[in-house]
This record gives C-alpha cells, sequence and structure tokens, in this order.
C-alpha cells in the first residue's frame, strides 16, 4: 500500500519515529518542514488505530493554522484510502456548525486549530473523553502565536492517561520548556541540528539598496520561465506583498496570485490548491498565510524581505526541496536588514553565499523617505547591541543657556515678559 503511494523509503525522522511512537512512548522530534514528518507520526497511529471504532475520536492532532490543518488532512485522506479510518479538519474561518456536522457520525482523528477547537467543545459538538493519542504539531508556531493558554486548558479536559507526540522544526528555549511542563520522559528524535535547513536547499542572498531595485531585480529572474517555473515569494507585510505583486503581475508571464491575512479563506485556499497543480507559477504571500504549503515542486524561494522571526527563514526556505527534490532559497538584503542577515546564519550555523548583482541589472536611487527608514532602523539595532550607543536619530540635547546669542536670549526675555502680563 505504501508503495501505491510513492513510499519508497522512509526519511530520516520516519525511520527514527515510527518505532519509538509504535512502542508508545512520548516523543519530540525535531525535523525541517520538508522532511516527512507528518507521515512519521501518522503511519504509526494508522498502525494503532486498525479500522473505525465508536463516535468519539481516539486521536487530536493540533496544528497552529488552518492551512496546516487542511494540508494534515488531506494527508490522512491519502494515507488512509484502503482502510475505513475516519478523520475531520476543523479550522476558523467558517462557521463552526459545518464542521459539526463532519463530527457528528463519529470520527477516530480529529485535526484542530485551538480556536476551532475550543468552539466545537464549548458547543458540545465534540467529546474528548476518549483521546489516547495527542499530536502538537509545529510547536514552535503554536508558541510563537499565543496557543500556550488554549493548550493548557485543553490537558485539563482529556485524559491523563495518553500518548503525547510534539514535532517542532526548531527547539529553543520555549520549546522546551513546553516539553517539560506536557510529556512525561519524552524520547527526543533529532535527524539534524534544530533550525537547520534542508541539505537540498541551495540557499545564496543578494546585497540591493532599496525597495524598487528588489522589484527590478525579482523582475529579471522571473523573465526565465524554464528555470524559476514555480516561485513562492515571501514578504513581510500585507502593504508590500500588494506592491509586490502589482508590480509582478504587470510585468511577467504566468499565472500569478497573492496570500495573505486579509484576503478571504476561499481566496487563500484556492490559490493554495492552483499552487499545488501547478497551475499557478508565482506565489506572493506572508509567513502565516503559507503555513501549511506542502508543494513538492516548487523551484525557488524568494525572500524579498527577511523574516521578523529568525527561526521562519527555516520555515519558509523549506517549502522548496521537499520529498528529496532540489530547489534555490534566495534573499534579498537591503543595508537595514544585513545585521538580520548575520542573526540569522548564527541561527542556522552556516553561512550563505553573497552572488553579485546582474550587470544589467537597474538598479534604482535609494529615495529620502526610504534612506531614513533604513537609518533608524539601524540606529536601533546598533543600540540593541549597545545601550549606551547614541546613534543619528537621538533626541538633541539643548543648548546651555551661556551658549545663546545675545538677540536670542533678548528675544526670550521678550517671551517671558509678556507671559507674565496675560
Amino acid at each position: 500500500m505504501l508503495d501505491e503511494l510513492g513510499f519508497e523509503h522512509p526519511t530520516p525522522i520516519q525511520e527514527k519515529a515510527i518505532p519509538v511512537i509504535r512502542s508508545g512512548a512520548d516523543v519530540v522530534g525535531v525535523a525541517q518542514t520538508g522532511t516527512g514528518k507528518t507521515a512519521a507520526y501518522l503511519l504509526p497511529i494508522f498502525m494503532k488505530l486498525v479500522k473505525a471504532e465508536g463516535m468519539d475520536p481516539r486521536v487530536l492532532i493540533l496544528v497552529p493554522t488552518r492551512e496546516l490543518a487542511i494540508q494534515v488532512g488531506e494527508d490522512i485522506e491519502e494515507l488512509t484510502r484502503y482502510n475505513n479510518i475516519r478523520h475531520a479538519a476543523v479550522y476558523g474561518g467558517i462557521g463552526w456548525t459545518k464542521h459539526a456536522a463532519l463530527i457528528e457520525p463519529g470520527i477516530d482523528i480529529l485535526v484542530a486549530t485551538p480556536g476551532r477547537l475550543r468552539d466545537l467543545y464549548h458547543a458540545g459538538a465534540v467529546s474528548l473523553k476518549k483521546i489516547k493519542t495527542l499530536v502538537i504539531d509545529e510547536a514552535d508556531r503554536m508558541l510563537d502565536m499565543g496557543f500556550m493558554p488554549q493548550i493548557r486548558q485543553l490537558l485539563e479536559i482529556i485524559p491523563v492517561k495518553r500518548q503525547n507526540l510534539l514535532f517542532s522544526a526548531t527547539f529553543d528555549e520555549k520549546v522546551e520548556l513546553m516539553t517539560e511542563e506536557f510529556l512525561d520522559f519524552p524520547e527526543r528524535i533529532e535527524v539534524a541540528p534544530s533550525a537547520t535547513p534542508a541539505q537540498l536547499v541551495k540557499q545564496s542572498y543578494y546585497k540591493v539598496p532599496n525597495f524598487k531595485t528588489k522589484l527590478n531585480l525579482v523582475r529579471h529572474w522571473l523573465q526565465d520561465e524554464e528555470v524559476f517555473n514555480r516561485v513562492l515569494i515571501f514578504v513581510r507585510t500585507k502593504e508590500h506583498a500588494e506592491n509586490v505583486y502589482k508590480v509582478i503581475k504587470r510585468k511577467t508571464e504566468g499565472e500569478k496570485r497573492i496570500l495573505h491575512s486579509n484576503k478571504g479563506q476561499n481566496t487563500r485556499m484556492n490559490a493554495i490548491q492552483a499552487f499545488k497543480d501547478g497551475e499557478l507559477r508565482i506565489l506572493i504571500s506572508t509567513d502565516v498565510s503559507a503555513r501549511g504549503l506542502d508543494v513538492s515542486l516548487i523551484t525557488h524561494v524568494i525572500n524579498f524581505d527577511l523574516p521578523q522571526r529568525y527561526e521562519d527563514y527555516v520555515h519558509r526556505i523549506g517549502r522548496t526541496a521537499r520529498a528529496n527534490n532540489h530547489g534555490e532559497a534566495i534573499s534579498l538584503i537591503d543595508p537595514s536588514e544585513e545585521f538580520h542577515l548575520k542573526k540569522i546564519e548564527e541561527v542556522i550555523r552556516m553561512s550563505i553565499d553573497e552572488k553579485p548583482l546582474p550587470e544589467d541589472l537597474v538598479v534604482e536611487p535609494t529615495g529620502k523617505a526610504e534612506h531614513q527608514e533604513q537609518m533608524r532602523e539601524i540606529d536601533r539595532q546598533k543600540k540593541m547591541e549597545d545601550p549606551d550607543y547614541k546613534g543619528a536619530f537621538h533626541e538633541k540635547k539643548k543648548r546651555p543657556a551661556k551658549n545663546i546669542k545675545p538677540a536670542e536670549r533678548a528675544m526670550l526675555k521678550r517671551k517671558n515678559k509678556g507671559k507674565r502680563r496675560r
């Protein structure tokens, strides 16, 4: 059955995690995105469930975003093709009653975002008293999005006797504390050091002076449809996403779309599906909107802006080089982002190659407003490194009275007299 689904050889995380999960132990799995971690916990869960049974879910898989909930649901659908195990994926953005209807006939596996799970539980639409296995997927992102209180509340209502599986691309101090709080003597499985990018991703960066030149460079690359045939462009904000999309829409060939939190759920889901199906050549997205995006043939990830959270760099570039395919991750670095690039290199414990700008690239002059914004950011970074640093934008000190010119002193006296009369 697995051969028919394309599982010829297990990935490292699958090879190490599946036997331990089958033993019943609690597990902490640390693996980069795109390494097969979803199947690493799903396959042994299926072996344990065997067949459909009862009305209430026996397995709960918590995920941080609706996109990932849908992706995991699709993976379960694919892997349960030859058995009768029932499942549902529930998430925010649509009415909870639709999800309640999915659960009502009975399910074995429930995939849920914390908020939607809370809605269904308080409405009495789902019972969690039969849960035997709890999976927390993308634990690092779960913590970043502030779901710790909901997870604590959840653990008060599900059975104490259960197997806990926690998976994360990074293992920082917050994830470690979460592990200590929720898991009992877990087996830690780490197929690569935490926050290490996938080996098949070729990484590089270009120093680019400003936003307009970044646009010119991206347009220059996208003219080559054969090489850049399925491209994911990451931006930091919704405003940048819209501005990049406007230019690329006019200047490049092939279907392209945009993802950010202001887009409706159906629009986002349709764009992701079109990207998976190969109907979409270029997808522009913020970090949150691309979570759970599992597309095996993305040729390039372009970081138009560097992420605000350094560990997200690993998640971003893990969108390419999936399922043993090769991929390329390119970052565009303006002067205010050089500091962040160094921090990212520290997180991933490797240096990223710098490449020269193409000779025929049009390099635009940096406008005054953008230059000042970059300088303020550089000042902020220097103050982070050295609290005593004053910088170019520190508040100017008032000139001592003894240095005031006589004419200025006379004018101040007249002003003060006027105030006393009033």
